[in-house]
């Protein structure tokens, strides 16, 4: 069983915590690109862009409501 807070490899949707890996950057860095907060270059932008397309990321509704 897995701990809470933690994603099973069969997990269906991945999280800000899963781009942010593949991305080489912080959970903050993902969340600041989703919402366009603060400064981020664009290489960072893109870096976060393409890991999203690279692991099928999209942003949950639910959670940003």
């Amino acid at each position: 069983m897995a701990r809470e807070g933690t994603r099973s490899k069969d997990s269906a949707k991945p999280g800000i915590k899963e781009v942010a890996a593949v991305a080489g950057v912080s959970p903050t860095t993902v969340s600041r690109v989703l919402n366009n907060r603060g400064y981020i270059s664009q290489e960072t932008r893109d870096k976060v862009h393409a890991a999203m397309e690279r692991i099928n990321y999209t942003p949950n509704d639910i959670a940003r409501a």
